[in-house]
Formats: C-alpha cells, structure tokens, sequence
C-alpha cells in the first residue's frame, strides 16, 4: 500500500466543506532546466518524471550504490535547505533508540513519566508505542482550534501548527485513546519528541543537534523553531496545486516535522543508517506487520527489503531509504509537495518500478 506521510494529514480541509476555495489560475511551476551534477542520474529523474502532470520546481537527489556517491539537482545545489516534513519522525525515533541504548529512556517508559499528563489515558502510552505508531492516539487531536489552522493552510497556505507545548499537553489530556493497532500520528511523535526533551531537561531542537547531527556532521540540519531560522535564500515551497507556501516550523509539533536539511546532510545520514554507524541506527529494525511492510521505530521496511520514509509539509515533498542487502540508497528532497515517492523507490531498486 503507498502511503504519503504529509505532516498536514488527517485535518478537515474546511475550505471545501464550506464551499470555499482558492479558484484564481496559476501560471504552471515545471522542473528548473538549471541542472547540476551526475547528468546521467539528472537524465534519468526527467525520464521518470517526463509523463506526470504534477507541480515541479527545484529538486536535490542523491544515489548510494556502495562506495560511490551521485548526486544531481535541479535550480538548486546539495547545500540548498528544504523541509523534510515527516523525515524528521526517523530523526526522532534515532534520538529514542539512542537514548535507551544510554539507559537514560525505558521503551517501557509511560508518556506520563516525563509529560503533566495526570492521570489521562495517555499517560499511559509507552515511548515505544509512540515510536511505532500503536499508541492509540489519533493523527492530529480532534479540536476546532485543529480545524481553524487547517482552514488557514486550505485558504491562505500559513503553517497550520501553531501550538505551544503547554497547549500540546492540554490536548492529550483530553484526548481518548483509540485500539492500540496501527494509526500513524503526527500527534503521538510530536508527544515522543517533547518527551524526551523533557527527560533531559532540554527543549527538542537542542536535543536532535546534540545527539544525531553533531555526531554525523549534519551541520547544515536543523529542526526550526521560527522562521528567522530559516536560511538566506532558501527557496520557496509550492503547494500540489502550484500556490506558494509559507514556511512550516511546527511549533510543539516539531518532532514530527520541522527538521530543513540539505541533499549532503541527509546523504550523509542515509549512509550512516546502510553502514550501522548512525546513533540510534537500530530504530530501522522492523518490529510490527504494518500491512504490506513492516515498520520498526518511524522507518517503515518493503517485503523486498528497502527501508524507508517519506515527508511533506505545505510547500515541499521528501524520500529517504535504503537497501542494506544491495548497499543502495537515495535521497529525493523537492521544493513542492508532489508525491516524490515513486522517484525514491525506483532509485534505490535501480530500476523504474515503483512501491505499490
């Protein structure tokens, strides 16, 4: 089953419901003739691409193939800044695993133990369960103050994450918990997140830096806090239907999602995940039957052994995976949020067959 983890799911887009919406015509955004890098691999993404209608712009795409790197881009270059959206989840889960593997963090561990959770139902839910989606906790809380923000994205494509940690609190106070099979919930990572932030008497974006990307010189990688974070010149992001995006940092929602990066760092970190030298690497260890895949913590598996996660936010799409048995992987990053996943598949089984 293809899956799109897009950060915005799971949110009434009130702006149809209501009968309203954006009808102004948008000049068509195509892929940047700007190409740089490997031209064989640049050739072969415009052959996959060729016959889709979908909104394209700026694209960075990295091929692992034991040894040797390839890189190409498209109106950009490796270091160019893009949101990975719900990449960041695996991010997350490493900063779990690492941290158990510290004895600083029970999987067993109840969300309670580190968040003011009184004695709701979710304070019960284990770290473990957050990680691999089987907490019972929606994708996003039920709350009209949810389906404001996303009328906000759905009209006006402002990031629709607007909460503080206090008010994230609140909302899982409140919330009751669903079985405890799989539903994947930004909700829940956002919670995991801020969790072990908590544990360590840190704030999150401190934790990730300290953690995963000091130790991978991901130095260009960030998980932002405001826009003011955001780089120079990063570019824009455009929506699947060509409207300009403003930037999305997530606010209490930033572990599920509000990591920027670039084609380097998340090369780097692909690679340390193939060659089981990144911290936390055992998150990628599939545990649970997830439909057609596996999924271990955040990072799902393929029957034919690619391990993998997507993202997108409003304005920017993201493939990361890998296939350690072949030694392949690739990176697919994309300043607008058209589906990037079949590119990433066929990348890494080195053919044009795509995850279904």
């Amino acid at each position: 089953m293809k899956r799109r983890w897009v950060i915005a799911a799971g949110m009434v887009p009130l702006a149809v419901a209501l009968g309203v919406a954006a009808t102004r015509r948008r000049p068509r955004i195509a892929l940047s003739p700007d190409e740089t890098g490997d031209s064989a691999l640049a050739a072969r993404v415009k052959v996959h691409l060729a016959t889709s209608t979908d909104v394209r712009d700026r694209m960075s795409i990295s091929v692992i193939d034991g040894d040797d790197t390839r890189i190409a881009s498209f109106g950009a270059t490796a270091d160019t800044e893009y949101e990975v959206g719900s990449v960041t989840k695996t991010m997350t889960a490493s900063l779990l695993q690492e941290m158990i593997e510290r004895d600083e963090v029970s999987p067993d561990a109840r969300l309670g133990d580190f968040l003011d959770l009184g004695d709701s139902a979710a304070a019960s839910v284990t770290l473990e369960d957050l990680a691999t989606h089987h907490s019972g906790l929606p994708r996003l809380p039920d709350t009209w103050r949810m389906y404001v923000d996303s009328l906000r994205f759905e009209l006006l494509a402002k990031d629709p994450y607007r909460d503080t940690l206090e008010r994230l609190v609140m909302d899982a106070r409140a919330t009751k918990l669903g079985p405890q099979a799989f539903e994947y919930s930004n909700f829940g990572y956002a919670l995991l997140g801020q969790a072990l932030a908590a544990s360590k008497g840190s704030d999150y974006s401190a934790l990730l830096q300290e953690r995963i990307f000091a130790p991978l010189g991901m130095s260009s990688s960030f998980a932002a806090n405001r826009v003011s974070d955001l780089a120079p010149g990063a570019p824009t992001g455009f929506t699947e239907s060509g409207r300009r995006s403003d930037p999305w940092v997530l606010g209490a929602y930033a572990p599920g999602g509000s990591v920027r990066s670039t084609l380097t760092d998340l090369t780097a970190y692909v690679r340390a995940q193939l060659d089981g030298t990144a911290p936390g690497v055992s998150a990628t260890e599939p545990r649970i039957d997830v439909d057609s895949d596996r999924i271990g913590y955040a990072w799902f598996t393929t029957p034919d052994g690619i391990t993998w996660h997507n993202g997108t936010t409003g304005g920017f799409s993201s493939w990361i995976g890998f296939d350690r048995a072949n030694g392949r992987g690739a990176v697919v990053l994309s300043n607008t949020a058209s589906d990037v996943d079949g590119l990433g598949f066929a990348l890494v089984r080195g053919d044009s067959t795509e995850h279904s």
